[in-house]
């Protein structure tokens, strides 16, 4: 169910949405081929989508579920203070934030992925 406060994929933000999609980090890619087709309890995630004015890794509009990957770019403190800021805002309309760093991703893919199917279950129930 869309919220009528929010606006998603707005057409201004589509050529750089269809950038980040077509050059997604390795990371991105590992996590994009466990939770993409409905594998995680039949629940969509979309890759690169925008939501207000932000765009974000991956996102499950069914349950308002934002998935991020942290990589290197995500250190410096102006990009954390972005993050926050993005976080907060989003969170703020009702959208819940899990996030994981490319570490996480490449050294225990196992757990990142039941880390996502336990909040998957949480904001199903």
């Amino acid at each position: 169910m869309k919220d009528p406060g929010l606006k998603y994929n707005i057409k201004e933000m589509e050529k750089r949405r269809k950038n980040l999609r077509n050059n997604m980090t390795h990371a991105e890619v590992v996590l994009w081929n466990q939770i993409r087709r409905r594998q995680i309890h039949d629940t969509r995630f979309r890759r690169q989508f925008s939501i207000n004015n932000f765009i974000v890794d991956f996102y499950s509009p069914d349950i308002k579920m934002v998935i991020e990957v942290d990589g290197m770019t995500h250190h410096p403190d102006d990009e954390r203070e972005y993050d926050v800021y993005r976080q907060s805002s989003l969170e703020a309309c009702g959208i819940n934030f899990v996030r994981f760093t490319n570490d996480e991703i490449y050294g225990n893919l196992n757990w990142v992925v039941e880390e996502i199917s336990k909040e998957v279950l949480r904001l199903k129930s």
